[in-house]
């Protein structure tokens, strides 16, 4: 299994930026590589559609949503990323001060090179923390 773990800390309250970003159905509000988001109810179960900026598109099913704690975790059911099994959490953690970290992590499995993997993970993480420094300031 493969691991990738990345975090940012920016000036603004937890509340303020769980307010852009914690919806699970928000990411194409904040993030460069997501063009549309469509959620859907499947059997039960959240899933969001998202349509890419550069074509394609990723299906991810919610596993839990915490809005007080401000965090989720979801896991891609198909797409185009060289991953199986993969199962990520967004979170804010509240730093004091006016500040906050936002934090995304995620375990899978590589379908070729771990590294070319991880690479591709890190890419779209700091996609979405380039555009959050944008809005909030790092």
């Amino acid at each position: 299994m493969a691991k990738v773990e990345m975090s940012l800390t920016l000036n603004a309250p937890a509340e303020k930026i769980w307010n852009l970003i914690g919806g699970f159905n928000a990411l194409a509000s904040w993030h460069p590589a997501v063009a549309r988001s469509e959620e859907v109810k499947e059997g039960g179960k959240t899933r969001r559609k998202l349509s890419l900026a550069g074509g394609g598109e990723i299906v991810e099913e919610l596993d839990r949503h915490d809005n007080k704690g401000h965090a989720y975790s979801y896991r891609i059911v198909s797409g185009p990323l060289p991953v199986k099994g993969y199962i990520s959490e967004l979170k804010v953690a509240d730093q004091g001060s006016g500040r906050s970290t936002v934090h995304w992590s995620s375990t899978f499995e590589p379908t070729g090179a771990e590294a070319g993997a991880v690479e591709v993970v890190r890419g779209i993480y700091q996609a979405g923390f380039d555009s959050l420094k944008k809005q909030f300031g790092g």
